[in-house]
């Protein structure tokens, strides 16, 4: 099965763990949707912003402090991921409370870690 991910929180700049990980995931071959503060690109990806209608998305991935998150808490629940990635320092317990309610799987890691070895 083909992991559509959705990386919110991308930044324009290269030397941000979001635009890595946009990076890393198309290079593996992954579809990736990027949203983030700024309209752009990613080597070649556009960044969305806002809360645009998507579907068939398979895993989120967050790349936005928890002090931030609260305004996407509805549309992540909304979009009925297979799976969130709460990437190191956005964890966050309310949200992750709220997503296994729903039975979306709750992975706390690092997701370029995640595709570098195999294991997303």
């Amino acid at each position: 099965m083909t992991k559509s991910t959705l990386v919110i929180g991308a930044s324009l700049r290269e030397s941000r763990y979001s635009n890595i990980c946009v990076q890393t995931l198309v290079s593996a071959h992954f579809p990736v949707t990027a949203v983030g503060l700024r309209e752009g690109f990613i080597n070649g990806t556009p960044v969305l912003t806002g809360f645009p209608p998507l579907a068939d998305i398979h895993t989120v991935t967050l790349y936005v402090g928890p002090h931030n998150q609260h305004s996407w808490y509805d549309y992540i629940l909304g979009l009925n991921p297979a799976r969130v990635i709460f990437n190191p320092g956005t964890e966050n317990e309310e949200l992750e409370d709220m997503l296994y309610e729903a039975g979306i799987e709750v992975v706390e890691d690092c997701t370029i870690m995640m595709v570098e070895n195999g294991i997303f």
